[in-house]
C-alpha cells in the first residue's frame, strides 16, 4: 500500500517510510527564513458549467437523470382530399439518461511538518484542492462536449487573405493558414441558426475559446472595429467580447489538441515500407489486430510500440505531396515492425524508393514542420447539454486531523475533495466546434 505523506524532509510513505520522489514536495515551506508572501498558483477560471441545463437529482432518487423531449411533427404541405382523413403523424418523446459519477482526491500532511512550517499547510492545501476540484469538474463537462458530433474546420487562407479552401479534417490543419476568423466565426453562427438552435439571453450564441486562438480573433480588423466603441456588458464568467451574434468566454481549459512524436524527437514520423487490407496475422504483441496493416521502416521498441496504441496518425501521400486523412493505431508488434490500423488507410500506402508515404502525429494539426497543436472553439445555443446537481454530493472539501486518519500515533492528516458529476448533451444540433490553429500553435501543448 502507499499512501503519500508531507513530511518536513520531503514525501515518504506512511506504512514504510521509504522516500517518494514527488512533484511538488513539501520541504520549501520548512526553510527558516524568507521574505516574501506564498504565491498563489495561478488557475483558470470555471467556465462551462455555466452554460449547460442543471438538473437537480434529489437523494433518494437513484444515481441516473434522464432528459426528455418532444418529437417534432413534420410540415404538413398536402391540401386534404375532402372527405377524406388524412393519415396524420405520431406523436412521442425520445429520451437522453446519464449517471452520475464520483470523484475526488487527497493529500496528507504530517503532524511535524504541520507544525513547524513557515506558511500555514493545512489551509494552503485546503485552497489547493478546492481550485484543483473545481478545475476537475469544468474538464469533466469540457471533455463531454468535445464528443459533439458537428464540427467545423477553419478555411485554409492564402497570404492575402483569401478563402483556397476549406479542410475536411484535422489533418489540413497548418498553423499559418488556418486560423479563426471572423468569417469562420459567421459560419458558426450560420449553423446554430438553420438548427434552429435557442438563443441565450440578448439574442446571442455562446461560445468559449481558448486565449491563443482568442488572439488571432482578437487582432483580426473586424474585431478591432466591433469592439472600438461598444460598451462591456458581461454576462458569463470569462466574457471578453463579442462578435457576429456570438459571445465569447474565454479560457485556459478550451480544448487543446496535440500529440508528441510518434518515433524520437528528432524523428516524429514513421516511413512505410509495405501494407495490406487483408492481414493474417493472429495477435498482435500490444493492443489488437485488424485487417489493416502496416509495417513501418523503423525499429520499434517494446515502449514506442505500446504507446501507439491508440494514437492517431495522419497519412502523407508522397504521390500527391499532401496529407490524404487520418486514422488510428489499434495494435502493434515490436519483431515485425507491424501497425495495425482501426480502419483502411486513406491513401493506397506504399513503401517505393524515392517520395515514401508516412505516418505522422494526428491529435493536432499538420505537424510536418513542428508541433501543430488545433484549438477547439465550442459553439453553443442555449440548453444544448445538460449539467446533474446531485442532492448533498456537490463539491465537498474533507479534512481529518491527525487524531481522525493519522494512526496510532497521530502522525499526519489529510485533506482532500469529493464530488459527483454528470455532463450530456442533449442536442447535438444546438452546438458546433471549431478547430483552428493559432500563431501559439508551435508551443502550447493539449490539455
Amino acid at each position: 500500500m502507499n499512501l503519500t505523506v508531507n513530511t518536513t524532509a520531503g514525501d515518504v510513505n506512511a506504512f514504510d517510510s521509504s522516500a517518494l520522489n514527488v512533484t511538488g514536495a513539501m520541504s520549501a515551506a520548512m526553510k527558516t527564513y524568507y521574505d516574501t508572501e506564498l504565491l498563489e498558483n495561478a488557475r483558470p477560471r470555471l467556465i462551462f458549467t455555466q452554460l449547460g441545463k442543471s438538473q437537480f437529482l434529489p437523494a433518494g432518487h437513484g444515481d441516473s437523470v434522464q432528459w426528455r423531449k418532444w418529437n417534432t411533427f413534420d410540415k404538413s404541405l398536402t391540401p386534404l382530399t375532402e372527405g377524406v382523413i388524412p393519415t396524420g403523424q405520431k406523436f412521442g418523446q425520445s429520451a437522453v439518461t446519464v449517471s452520475v459519477q464520483q470523484y475526488g482526491d487527497y493529500a496528507a500532511i504530517s503532524d511535524r511538518l504541520n507544525l513547524h512550517a513557515v506558511d500555514n499547510v493545512l489551509l494552503g492545501a485546503a485552497e489547493e484542492m478546492g481550485a484543483a476540484g473545481g478545475e476537475t469538474a469544468d474538464t469533466l463537462v469540457r471533455n463531454e462536449l468535445c464528443t459533439g458530433t458537428s464540427v467545423l474546420y477553419a478555411d485554409t487562407l492564402d497570404q492575402n487573405g483569401a478563402v483556397v479552401s476549406t479542410p475536411t479534417g484535422r489533418s489540413g490543419l497548418s498553423a499559418d493558414n488556418n486560423r479563426l476568423t471572423p468569417d469562420v466565426v459567421n459560419k458558426a453562427y450560420t449553423f446554430l441558426k438553420k438548427q434552429k438552435a435557442p438563443f441565450f439571453e440578448g439574442n446571442k450564441y455562446v461560445a468559449v475559446i481558448h486565449p491563443s486562438a482568442a488572439y488571432d480573433l482578437r487582432s483580426h480588423p473586424d474585431w478591432m472595429e466591433a469592439h472600438k466603441y461598444a460598451a462591456a456588458r458581461e454576462i458569463f464568467e470569462g466574457e471578453i467580447g463579442e462578435l457576429h451574434g456570438v459571445r465569447f468566454v474565454e479560457s485556459t481549459e478550451a480544448p487543446i489538441f496535440n500529440g508528441g512524436p510518434l518515433f524520437t524527437a528528432d524523428q516524429p514520423n514513421l516511413t512505410v515500407s509495405a501494407a495490406t487490407n487483408s492481414d493474417s496475422t493472429a495477435s498482435a504483441q500490444f493492443g489488437e489486430t485488424s485487417a489493416y496493416r502496416v509495417t513501418v521502416k523503423e525499429t520499434l521498441t517494446a515502449p514506442i510500440a505500446e504507446a501507439l496504441v491508440g494514437r492517431r496518425v495522419h497519412v502523407y501521400d508522397a504521390s500527391t505531396g499532401a496529407m490524404a486523412g487520418t486514422v488510428e493505431i489499434v495494435g502493434a508488434t515490436v519483431s515485425g515492425k507491424y501497425l495495425w490500423l482501426a480502419a483502411q488507410a486513406p491513401v493506397t500506402l506504399s513503401g517505393a524508393s524515392g517520395a515514401e508515404d508516412t505516418l505522422w502525429p494526428g491529435e493536432g494539426g499538420d505537424s510536418r514542420n513542428g508541433p501543430c497543436a488545433v484549438y477547439g472553439t465550442l459553439f453553443f445555443g442555449k440548453d444544448a447539454f445538460g449539467v446533474v446537481d446531485p442532492e448533498g454530493m456537490g463539491m465537498e472539501m474533507i479534512i481529518k486531523d491527525a487524531a481522525q486518519i493519522g494512526g496510532p500515533l497521530n502522525q499526519f492528516s489529510t485533506v482532500g475533495y469529493k464530488f459527483e458529476s454528470a455532463t450530456k448533451i442533449l442536442y447535438q444540433n444546438r452546438m458546433i466546434r471549431v478547430e483552428s490553429c493559432s500563431a501559439y500553435s508551435g508551443v502550447d501543448e493539449a490539455n
